[in-house]
Order: structure tokens, then sequence, then C-alpha cells
């Protein structure tokens, strides 16, 4: 699939969920989608728990995702720590 046909298939509407990106016709935050796959959910995971959402849908998200960060930078410090 596309990239743009997948970022369609984002919203971002300030009357949603308080103007969050969400997947299209839910109110399902990408933030939330990525940050299960984050912490090692699976697709599959994903689809059971939201069994409306679409595999596409998470695509979606993970599209969004890489686009924002070409546009924004996250300040991650570099700590050490002792091992």
């Amino acid at each position: 699939m596309e990239k743009q046909a997948l970022l369609n298939r984002i919203s971002i509407n300030p009357d949603t969920c308080f103007g969050k990106p969400c997947v299209k016709g839910h109110r399902i935050w990408v933030s939330m989608i990525l940050d299960l796959l984050a912490s090692g959910a699976t697709a599959e995971d994903i689809l059971a728990e939201y069994p409306q959402l679409a595999r596409e849908d998470i695509l979606a998200c993970i599209a969004y995702g890489a686009e924002m960060s070409r546009e924004r930078y996250v300040d991650i410090s570099m700590e050490t720590t002792a091992v």
C-alpha cells in the first residue's frame, strides 16, 4: 500500500480525542498503537485487542510516526549507567 494511502487512514480533528492523531473512524490514538508496538506487541496482538482495526491501520500508524520523525526530534538524553 502506498504511503499516502496509509496516511489517509489517519484523522486529526480538534473535536475528536483532543486533536490527537487517531485511526480514522476510531478513537484510537496513533501514539497508543506505536507505544504498543514499541513495547513488543505484534500486529496480531493489537488486532486481537482491537478487532475493529485492520492491519493497514497499524501500518498507517507506523507511516505517520515515520513522517513525524522527519519533522520533529525528541531530545533523548544519553545517560550512562554502571553495569
